[in-house]
């Protein structure tokens, strides 16, 4: 691999890395980027730094990283690359949902948009990834798969499981165990105060959640129907 295609994986590995952040809280804040990236500090704002030069992102002191139009383009197509190869991994090679994420941050830097179109096609155009997030982040379909952070839910509230947006993988494998999947539907049983944690039942079984990690859940409120008298 040359040294010009190492770096432009590295800099989609950096772009890709801000828009999830974005998508998180708005903006990308620097000591984020070096646990993700898992990187010297140096390191991060030196690159930072390039890539504001290349007009791919901008840089407020205290406001964090954002990116340029140009900057989300290369993220949201390298973005849909990774979870189309961790649609790939799950269904047609069989491979644990918690450890896709990981395969794919590998594989997708070296998926052309020709192949990138090709799986899309042999997947019958999946929506979403293993892990709930849209494939196409810029599709109608944003609209429906509305849904907000278990944090949020109230007491006595059913809930549908839309989408996890951390894909750490010991994570992952954590709520997997636990049922805590997309298309699953939990019922919030108890919220500790002063920032204590979640107790959620799911097929019948009480689990308590941190805050940090129900906020990663993302849900929908399950809809009842009234009986009519």
């Amino acid at each position: 691999m040359s040294s010009t295609a190492e770096v432009s994986s590295i800099v989609e590995e950096y772009l890709e890395a801000v828009f999830r952040l974005q998508e998180k809280s708005g903006s990308a804040r620097t000591n984020e980027l070096v646990k993700m990236m898992k990187v010297a500090p140096g390191t991060v704002t030196n690159t930072i730094e390039r890539l504001e030069k290349e007009s791919l992102l901008t840089h407020e002191p205290y406001k964090g990283v954002r990116l340029t139009e140009k900057g989300r383009s290369i993220a949201l197509r390298v973005l849909k690359k990774h979870r189309l190869c961790e649609r790939l991994l799950t269904d047609v090679l069989d491979v644990e949902w918690h450890k896709a994420h990981d395969y794919a941050c590998k594989l997708e830097h070296d998926v052309s948009d020709d192949l990138a179109l090709k799986i899309e096609k042999a997947l019958k155009s999946p929506e979403t990834c293993p892990h709930g997030n849209l494939i196409d982040t810029e599709s109608s379909r944003h609209l429906s798969m509305k849904s907000e952070p278990l944090t949020e839910s109230n007491v006595r509230e059913k809930v549908l499981i839309i989408k996890i947006i951390d894909e750490r993988s010991d994570l992952l494998q954590y709520l997997g165990a636990l049922g805590l999947r997309p298309g699953n539907s939990l019922e919030v049983v108890e919220k500790a105060p002063f920032d204590g944690p979640i107790t959620v039942r799911i097929d019948g079984r009480a689990h308590a959640l941190s805050r940090e990690i129900a906020s990663m859940i993302h849900v929908r409120k399950v809809e009842t129907r009234r009986k009519h008298a």
